[in-house]
């Protein structure tokens, strides 16, 4: 049986937004091509963790291995050249530029490999009709599947989604999913999902995350909803703190 590499490795990492502590000391691993669905109540953490993976938000503490090298230290437009690439919440586009022109915007600045504005079309189709539209007159599922293609042609290994579903329509959401499930097995993932349901679809493992600590850490396939329920709203901690 081959050994499966570890492509991310946090150890004892510690977020802040000044005096608050967003992330408490995190210890995780994830494998490459792994597809790991982040869960958890509206200021849990989530997107703090997924700005500290990306580089965009510093470590107070702990430190962070892509395939085994120390990125702590590293820039986020270092970390993209590495090989990590998030599509953040809220998509963050160039909206007076054309599709086109901010995926090769992304294309430029991240590694060479298969992912091209070509590749990134085919695995995302809905975009190829917007190439030269600007970007700030697109819908929400429009948006989100340009969003999602700009982090691919920089040829992540990693790539992080967050908050993919956020505002969108149910058929927007299906159609970013149905492009999403032909990178399984071609990169490890790491998805921010507000929709349980659909988190559990998607997703090989399942973290949810409350007050800045893994609560929960499975199998959607052997996690029951009370379990996920109660860690998403911390009721095991209310029970130990009603008893104490």
């Amino acid at each position: 049986m081959t050994d499966v590499r570890v492509a991310l490795a946090l150890s004892g990492a510690v977020g802040r937004h000044g005096q608050l502590q967003a992330i408490k000391p995190l210890s995780l691993t994830i494998a490459e091509n792994e597809v790991l669905a982040l869960i958890g109540a509206n200021g849990a953490g989530k997107t703090t963790l997924m700005r500290m993976i990306a580089g965009l938000h510093s470590f107070a503490e702990g430190a962070l291995q892509l395939f085994g090298q120390d990125v702590t230290a590293m820039s986020a437009h270092d970390r993209v050249k590495a090989g990590i690439a998030l599509s953040p919440e809220g998509r963050r586009l160039f909206g007076d530029m054309t599709v086109r022109e901010n995926l090769m915007i992304a294309a430029e600045n991240g590694r060479r490999g298969e992912w091209t504005l070509p590749t990134a079309c085919d695995a995302f189709p809905q975009i190829t009709p917007l190439l030269d539209r600007p970007a700030g007159g697109l819908s929400g599922g429009q948006r989100q599947a340009v969003a999602i293609a700009r982090a691919l042609v920089a040829n992540p290994s990693v790539l992080l989604l967050d908050e993919v579903s956020l505002g969108l329509s149910p058929a927007a959401v299906d159609g970013v999913y149905q492009s999403l499930a032909g990178l399984r097995g071609k990169m490890t993932m790491v998805v921010v999902e507000q929709d349980l349901t659909r988190a559990m679809e998607f997703a090989g493992r399942l973290i949810c995350m409350a007050e800045g600590v893994l609560e929960l850490d499975g199998n959607p396939a052997t996690l029951t909803r009370d379990q996920i329920t109660n860690a998403y709203f911390g009721i095991h901690k209310t029970a130990e703190a009603s008893h104490a």
